[in-house]
């Protein structure tokens, strides 16, 4: 199918404004269908979940109907999702769940690569406990995570691992990764918050026992999603009120569920979908027929971007063999903060730091000050990396 660029971002109203987005790592647009839903959700009659009134049952069609999206974007069974605040706050949940059953001497494995939110939950729920953290390495000048296997023990309780580098793009082998943690006895928890907004996900194909991600990075609004068997989540016991359900998915939804969130996360999904061709195949069918285009898409302008860096002599620390269109870069004699800067003043949105991967920016030789990092979403243009590429010239 042929990606019309210009038709998706006509759909962007904050696209309108003239600035040019490289920060959709961070958090991507929205299509005026995600802003439609969420209004559409906060203006109707609505209350706490139910099946007596209308308003109830309309909260109820929104969870429910948010489930059945993330079945489908996720590949995984609905009754699986559990719904929350952000991918950090799911993490600090469900760590602590699975902590109480851990004791001095267990390990946990946790990587170099990830985000702080897979990473900082896990230390802190195993020095609770005196379990002993293991640390995974990555190469800094590849970006590639170094073996897993020796890190494995009779011991080792879970594997916390990134399928895809926030800050430097690195999509690990993560199907070998669960692999070698399924047969070592240990569960895998993935985070996909940067691969959920650049490839279609498949949790079973990954081997993930969980996976996570981010809604608000790729389309949506600000809310987490973590999709499991739901035979695992009925062996965890999360801390709850005690009147809260205590079935699976609920007993992990603490609080009030954000519907309107929820209704424009689903609408995200289903704007993705409708980049696919459906064919009368379904929302997991057009999934993946949208997410191979957008791929290809993006991919291409980032070897643009990646080429016209190297031209001006920049250092660029996204060199694995596998990953997502987002580059880390460094332009010598000039600060990171103020590259950015320089960028904003051209109406360039690029932000610079280590964005919560302070392990892998420490790796890299970066400090916690990390570098400029630049992304591409499914409405960057060609136009957008023109002017990105001349305002970095003119430094």
């Amino acid at each position: 199918m042929t990606y019309d660029v210009t038709a998706i971002r006509s759909q962007f109203p904050a696209l309108a404004d003239g600035a040019a987005h490289f920060d959709g790592p961070g958090g991507s647009q929205v299509p005026s269908a995600v802003g439609a839903a969420m209004a559409a959700v906060l203006t109707s009659g609505i209350s706490n979940r139910g099946t007596v009134t209308r308003a109830e049952q309309r909260a109820e069609d929104v969870v429910r109907e948010a489930r059945a999206a993330f079945g489908d974007f996720i590949g995984t069974d609905p009754r699986g999702v559990v719904l929350g605040r952000s991918m950090t706050a799911l993490t600090y949940d469900l760590s602590r769940a699975m902590a109480k059953t851990w004791r001095p001497g267990d390990e946990v494995v946790v990587t170099r690569l990830d985000h702080d939110a897979n990473i900082r939950p896990w230390v802190q729920a195993a020095e609770a406990v005196g379990a002993t953290v293991r640390w995974l390495d990555f190469d800094p000048e590849t970006g590639e995570l170094d073996s897993l296997e020796p890190l494995l023990t009779d011991r080792t309780r879970v594997v916390a691992v990134t399928a895809a580098s926030n800050l430097i793009g690195t999509m690990p082998d993560v199907r070998a990764m669960t692999d070698l943690a399924r047969g070592a006895g240990t569960l895998s928890y993935v985070d996909g918050v940067h691969y959920a907004a650049h490839a279609l996900v498949d949790r079973n194909a990954l081997g993930a026992d969980v996976f996570v991600c981010s809604p608000y990075k790729f389309l949506g609004p600000h809310c987490g999603v973590l999709a499991a068997d739901p035979e695992l989540l009925e062996s965890l016991h999360p801390d709850k009120l005690l009147p809260s359900s205590d079935v699976v998915p609920e007993r992990f939804e603490l609080g009030t569920l954000p519907y309107e969130a929820l209704a424009g996360a689903t609408a995200a999904v289903d704007f993705l979908a409708g980049i696919g061709a459906d064919d009368g195949l379904g929302r997991r069918a057009a999934l993946a027929a949208a997410w191979t285009s957008i791929e290809e898409h993006e991919d291409r302008l980032r070897d643009r971007i990646e080429a016209g860096l190297v031209d001006l002599g920049a250092t660029v620390y996204s060199r694995a063999a596998r990953r997502t269109p987002t580059l880390l870069a460094s332009i010598a004699g000039h600060e990171s903060a103020a590259v950015r800067q320089h960028l904003a003043e051209a109406d360039i949105n690029a932000p610079a730091g280590s964005f919560y991967a302070l392990e892998a920016s420490r790796r890299i030789g970066l400090g916690d000050d990390g570098a400029l990092r630049i992304g591409v979403a499914p409405y960057t243009d060609d136009q957008d990396v023109d002017r990105l590429l001349a305002a970095l010239a003119t430094l």
